[in-house]
């Protein structure tokens, strides 16, 4: 390179092939490169081909990669999985086979026999384990171990039945029991202790299991009743939670707590039994002793449990089981209305009792929880009586009043046993939810149940206590009010509380309602004064769309009282009615809020649709009614946003026209649908004017096509002559308008018209020209059309295939 040529020369003179010849050069490599690949994979597939196919491999023609091995079938067992099982049928095995040996075989032997057989079966299967584990065999040990516990389990059934036949049967096995107990812990820890051996899984586990018979069968023996025997079971499930605890062998630990899990249980259960079974007070007490007991274990266990869910679970059982005792004791010592609240004292004073870790005070809180949902569950059959009870009035309307207010409740249901108390219950937990729970995220659902609460507490008072039935129309009147008083602008409950609230009030009037019906005075009272409370709720109040409809719903209701108490007939009272939809029109004319307009105009339907259903027996006061809906409808059409009720506006005048005419007894279809053919015809000639581009079809369509079916169903027959003059005349007189402005629907509908009239006056005519001609005229003129369209099909074939032979000899 000449010294003169420098670094930025160079890289100027750098020659860059335009873009067009740089991709012709990329594509010319790539099928270069495309075509050695095949050529490769081809050689790869014949050599695979036979090396497969040689016993012996061909030498290559070119060095090439060996083939790869295929995967390994995988076992489907591990080798050790093979062996504990291969171990543990032959433990089995044996075992069965030593069974068979002293139950069946043994009497063939003498005294002698029997003791050597017997023992030095047994010595040396305990004693194979050391040489075993000696030489790494720990699997083999412990099956051989397992064989040998068994045997020992053989030997003292077959010492009871040589040489302690005498002895009693529930003796003998508690003495076993402890003697197995004892040496299966000894010969575990004896093998643990050898050197140069480890220690055996099998040997404590196995006397920790046998261990929880010793104590319940040496109760047994003694002559101990039920109360012993379950207090054997507790102390043993004490002594299981102590291994459990302090043991730190892993299956000794596990069987542990399985024991300690299964006697625990068990216990407590039998414990709950003989409380619920205890006749007096001395019995009830020593069943809750037993039942305390269980509570120390479990909180013991709670204390000093590794896991904080171990530790609040024992800690829930030891608060209940707590609770259970004096409650058992209660129970036979208190009437029987008092045993509930007892009881429900019992749980909110765990409350008070909550000390410890953190686990624990969650259990014992959350055993507390448990006992007032229980009350709670308790009071709830009270709750569903008084609400749904007065539902039966609507079977005994104004039959009069009752004597008290549960019977008022009880036309057609019960009273639940023992529910004097349900108010003080209900009162009691929701003074706790709203005085306990202090958490932010808990506080707003404690408020809202506590006001459930007392609201069901207030409700079913009247009805628990047998106050007279006026104090409870009364209690119940005075409560929605109340209830409303939360939805309140201003009020100091918010979110769910304050729609709790509301939805409550809602429920007690619908109840108060049913319950007013046993007397007349009572029906219209309550009607009125429901329907004032939630008026001014309405415009007081957030909840406005729910409460405004609520008032004109029980507005609704007091028309139809008012009515039935007037002696008026059910279609006057419909007038009456329809008062509640022209104020729902009037109301939502007025109103701001979407929600509240929408929820009082279809509550005012709702009413319209009340009214129509009352008068459904006279035809001209539904005619009337009819009407009126209409008007109303109309009148709610003319603001802007509501133009789309004209349609039912003029639904309804239709309607009110067809059922006038019904009661005139016209039977004249021209008379229905005139009435709505021309409005329509009018309105669509108004569209046409406002849009020209709308279709015919739309604008007159609707309205020539309800005037027209009917009218030629009904001239097709008719056996007279001026409906289908008439109706050919309109029908011409369609067809010239359609054809002189262009409109499709009126020239076909028209056409259409006029076609079917004239053929139906001409059908006779028709008929005798059918007759008059030769029968072999419609077969021939058949067979003309066929031969018509027989060389039209042909002759079309023929085009087609000119021109397939043109484009082929352009090709």
């Amino acid at each position: 390179m000449p010294s003169g040529v420098t670094r930025t020369t160079l890289r100027h003179m750098t020659y860059f092939p335009p873009p067009a010849e740089e991709l012709r050069f990329l594509d010319s490599e790539l099928r270069q490169l495309d075509a050695r690949r095949a050529q490769l994979l081809a050689r790869r597939a014949w050599l695979i081909t036979m090396l497969q196919q040689a016993v012996q491999p061909a030498p290559p023609v070119w060095p090439s990669r060996p083939a790869q091995p295929g995967p390994a079938a995988r076992p489907e067992a591990t080798a050790p999985g093979v062996q504990n099982v291969l171990l543990l049928l032959g433990g089995i095995l044996l075992t069965i086979a030593a069974m068979v040996f002293t139950l069946v075989s043994w009497g063939h032997l003498g005294i002698a026999g029997r003791s050597l057989v017997l023992g030095a079966v047994t010595l040396a299967v305990l004693g194979a384990p050391v040489a075993l584990l000696r030489r790494g065999l720990r699997s083999t040990a412990e099956s051989v171990a397992g064989l040998g516990l068994a045997l020992t389990v053989l030997d003292a059934y077959a010492l009871h039945q040589v040489v302690f036949t005498a002895a009693d049967t529930a003796t003998y096995a508690a003495a076993a029991s402890t003697a197995l107990a004892v040496l299966w812990a000894a010969y575990g820890t004896a093998l643990a202790a050898l050197p140069g051996s480890a220690a055996l899984r099998l040997p404590h586990p196995a006397a920790l299991a046998v261990a929880q018979l010793p104590l319940g069968l040496w109760t047994i023996a003694l002559g101990g009743g039920p109360l012993t025997v379950t207090a054997a079971v507790l102390l043993t499930t004490a002594f299981d939670a102590v291994v459990a605890l302090r043991v730190a062998e892993r299956p000794v630990r596990v069987v542990a707590l399985v024991c300690a899990f299964g006697t625990g249980g068990w216990g407590v259960l039998a414990a709950g039994l003989l409380s619920l079974g205890a006749a007096g007070p001395s019995a009830a007490a020593r069943a809750a002793a037993l039942l305390l007991l269980a509570a120390v274990i479990a909180l013991g266990v709670a204390r000093f449990a590794p896991r904080p869910g171990l530790a609040t679970g024992m800690a829930t059982t030891a608060a209940l089981c707590a609770v259970a005792g004096p409650v058992g004791v209660l129970r036979v010592s208190l009437p029987g209305d008092w045993v509930v609240p007892a009881c429900l004292a019992c749980g909110i004073a765990l409350l008070a009792a909550v000390r410890g870790p953190a686990a624990v005070r969650r259990g014992v809180v959350l055993a507390s929880g448990v006992v007032q949902a229980g009350a709670v569950l308790w009071a709830v059959p009270a709750v569903g009586v008084t609400l749904l009870g007065p539902v039966a009035w609507l079977r005994h309307i104004w039959a009069g009043a009752p004597a008290d207010a549960r019977a008022a409740v009880t036309v057609d249901a019960f009273w639940p046993p023992y529910a004097v108390t349900v108010p003080l219950v209900l009162l009691t937990v929701a003074a706790v939810l709203a005085t306990a729970v202090r958490g932010e995220e808990r506080r707003p659902q404690a408020l809202t149940a506590a006001l459930t609460l007392t609201w069901a507490a207030v409700l079913v008072t009247p009805t628990a206590l047998e106050l007279p039935y006026l104090v409870g129309l009364l209690i119940q009147g005075l409560t929605v009010p109340a209830l409303l008083v939360p939805s309140l602008q201003g009020s100091a409950l918010r979110g769910a509380a304050a729609r709790t609230a509301t939805g409550l009030a809602l429920l007690t009037s619908l109840g108060l309602a049913f319950l007013s019906l046993a007397g007349e005075p009572a029906t219209l009272g309550v009607l009125a004064s429901l329907t004032v409370v939630f008026a001014v709720a309405a415009w007081r109040g957030r909840p406005a769309p729910v409460c405004a409809a609520a008032a004109l719903g029980w507005a609704t209701a007091l028309a139809c009282a008012v009515g039935a108490s007037a002696g008026w007939r059910p279609e006057i009272v419909a007038l009456l009615v329809l008062v509640v939809p022209v104020a729902a029109a009037l109301l939502a004319a007025r109103l701001d809020d979407p929600v509240t307009t929408v929820t009082v105009e279809v509550t005012g339907a709702v009413a319209g649709f009340v009214a129509i259903a009352l008068a459904v027996a006279d035809p001209p006061l539904l005619a009337l009614v009819l009407s009126l809906c209409g008007v109303i409808a109309a009148g709610t059409a003319v603001r802007p946003d509501r133009r789309d009720v004209g349609y039912p506006a003029v639904a309804l005048f239709v309607l009110a026209s067809w059922v006038r005419l019904a009661a005139w007894q016209v039977g004249l279809p021209e008379a229905y649908t005139l009435p709505v053919t021309v409005p329509a015809l009018l309105v669509g000639a108004l569209r046409r004017r406002r849009d020209p581009a709308a279709s015919s079809w739309t604008a007159y369509g609707p309205g020539l096509t309800v005037t027209l079916l009917p009218s030629l169903a009904t001239a097709w027959s008719d056996v007279e002559w001026t409906r289908p003059l008439l109706l050919g005349a309109a029908g011409l007189l369609l067809t010239l308008l359609g054809a002189r402005h262009r409109l499709r629907a009126p020239l076909v509908l028209g056409g259409s018209a006029l076609a079917l009239v004239t053929l139906h006056e001409l059908a006779p005519y028709l008929v005798q020209v059918t007759d008059a001609l030769p029968r072999w005229v419609p077969p021939a003129l058949a067979g003309l059309l066929l031969l018509a369209l027989g060389a039209t099909y042909e002759q079309r074939l023929r085009d087609v295939r000119r021109v397939r032979e043109v484009l082929g000899r352009m090709n």
